[in-house]
């Protein structure tokens, strides 16, 4: 019963690469230029504002190559080439319709309220629209979410390194949060999003030659449609396929359970609330350029899905029955088996440097934005208050090393799942998609009340577990796949949470209106209103421009796999 995203993320043993001098030569420099820019950004962190937001001043190019790195993780990569190689072009919609709309809605609709209200977290703005409850809870769940999936990334790291170069996983695990700690401890937020954008192009130069070559191998395009139409039906390279209400599918999810649950409920609920995200807007230098963070960053995810999508369908057609038991090979080795044949070393050490780029880069995301919530909003807030500002960059750097060493012990967690693939995805429907609907009503809706923030944020969490661990687990419900039951629990704890939002702010006091300037859509606040910064009278840098170019991109994309 696996999904797009759920494949066991273990590689054949026969996938050891015939790395050599020249692939570990490159290799040892990605480290050093790493721990090199955590050593340079050194010099700028003289406050928490510095360690934490970079001090606001990061250029919106700077901060939308940060923001999509810290999305690109390699469990994204395998995942999704996986994906690919089992259910063909399906792997689109997590991209043209499972981010591209939510990312244009952050940039345009809820940047303008979380920089404008110079919060320094996702939960901070909760705890301005809604109380302490809302706010506290918010800080627990993120902070716990954070470490997990963290820990994820380690892992996946270390089952691709022990099998690629012949590291035992403690080794890969130790070693690769060692680094993160390193350039994370040294220079802040800033180390990390500089070593993003750089891992940004070094992830990109390990897919493309992958991509390239593994076309020129099936003859083109058009050689690899008519191969997996002959093998796999014609629905394989198509988008929609299949996906008729009513209609059997291995996705188990028709258009409406696409479009409801991947496309709005996960899509919006991960991209305006995952503050591992959001937190690389917040450090932009100004709110145009904050807005234009995610925008920027959309125009690259509409094409990374070909960097991802088009190796699992090249493995699909190139080895007769591809994952299953009889070839040898299951779906997530269709990128490391394509590494294998066909990337000469030196390109080899390339390619192996960007898998970890991309691990590395997701976990110091979600690092870097753990100890931002976890110093601001749960220890300086509840615990030691009032301190000088040096304390708390103190502590700060502290609990960083203190979320690497949990983000080792979840790692070691996550080996216990068969499916780290599905566990990742679950987690966003558990913390992700109940913090959105409290965002979005009380964005939305001014006679939301301060206690209806943490009651509904308390029922959505609860709903999506109880809808998943009992309901489907326990086989009280039939849902096909996994995925199809990521997809209800997240729009059952949305439904869930709206609905005790707004049961318990019918019995409550809403808040003042003066205190939902800024806060609530139709308000406006100071920070809000800022004049344009010279040069961002330009056409490409004006948000809505950029917002609605993107969506129009993505749905064009959509055309050549419609049919």
């Amino acid at each position: 019963m696996q999904t797009p995203t759920q494949a066991p993320l273990q590689l054949a043993a026969e996938l050891r690469l015939p790395t050599n001098w020249l692939d570990y030569t490159i290799l040892a420099i990605y480290f050093v230029v790493v721990l090199g820019i955590g050593f340079a950004a050194r010099r700028s962190v003289k406050t928490s504002l510095d360690f934490f937001l970079s001090g606001r001043s990061l250029p919106a190019w700077i901060t939308g190559l940060a923001f999509i790195s810290a999305n690109l993780a390699a469990t994204e990569i395998l995942g999704m080439a996986a994906n690919s190689a089992q259910y063909g072009a399906y792997t689109v919609h997590w991209y043209w319709i499972g981010a591209i709309p939510a990312m244009v809605f952050l940039g345009l609709v809820m940047m303008p309220f979380y920089y404008g209200s110079k919060v320094r977290s996702v939960p901070e703005f909760l705890l301005l629209r809604f109380d302490r409850g809302a706010h506290l809870l918010s800080s627990i769940l993120f902070a716990f979410a954070a470490i997990l999936i963290a820990g994820v990334n380690l892992y996946a790291l270390a089952i691709v390194v022990e099998a690629l170069l012949g590291w035992p996983q403690w080794v890969a695990i130790v070693v690769a949060g060692a680094f993160v700690l390193a350039y994370i401890t040294l220079g802040g937020l800033s180390s990390a999003i500089y070593n993003e954008v750089l891992q940004f192009f070094v992830i990109l130069a390990a897919l493309i030659p992958i991509t390239i070559l593994g076309l020129k191998k099936v003859g083109g395009w058009g050689g690899l449609t008519d191969k997996l139409t002959a093998t796999h039906g014609q629905h394989f390279t198509t988008a929609w396929g299949g996906t008729g209400i009513g209609s059997a599918n291995p996705l188990g999810a028709n258009w409406l359970t696409i479009v409801l649950g991947l496309g709005f409920v996960l899509s919006f609920g991960y991209w305006t609330t995952n503050f591992a995200e959001v937190q690389r807007a917040l450090s932009a230098k100004n709110l145009s350029a904050s807005q234009r963070t995610p925008l920027i960053a959309a125009y690259p995810k509409i094409f990374i899905v070909f960097l991802v999508m088009i190796p699992g369908l090249v493995a699909a057609a190139v080895v007769p029955n591809f994952g299953t038991s009889g070839s040898g090979y299951q779906y997530n080795d269709a990128i490391p088996y394509l590494m294998q044949e066909l990337l000469p070393n030196g390109v080899l050490g390339i390619a192996v440097t960007g898998l970890l780029a991309a691990f590395m880069a997701g976990m110091a995301a979600n690092v870097s934005s753990f100890n931002t919530v976890f110093t601001n909003d749960i220890w300086g807030r509840y615990v030691v208050r009032g301190r000088e500002d040096g304390y708390y960059v103190r502590f700060g750097r502290l609990i960083t090393a203190i979320g690497v060493a949990a983000s080792v012990g979840t790692a070691f967690l996550a080996s216990s799942f068969s499916n780290i693939m599905s566990y990742l995805q679950t987690l966003f429907s558990f913390f992700n998609v109940p913090m959105f609907v409290v965002f979005i009503v009380g964005m939305f809706w001014k006679r939301a009340s301060a206690k209806s923030g943490f009651w509904g944020l308390l029922a959505g969490t609860v709903t999506a577990m109880v809808n998943y661990f009992v309901l489907y687990k326990k086989g009280i419900i039939s849902i096909p796949t996994d995925q199809g039951a990521n997809f209800v629990s997240a729009i059952a704890g949305f439904v869930a949470g709206a609905v005790v939002m707004f049961a318990v702010s019918l019995f409550t006091k809403p808040k003042p209106e003066q205190e939902l300037q800024g806060l609530v859509y139709g308000t406006r606040s100071p920070g809000m209103s800022e004049p344009p910064a010279p040069g961002d009278e330009a056409w490409y840098r004006r948000p809505a421009l950029l917002g609605w170019g993107a969506i129009v991109l993505a749905a064009a994309c959509y055309i050549p796999f419609s049919f």
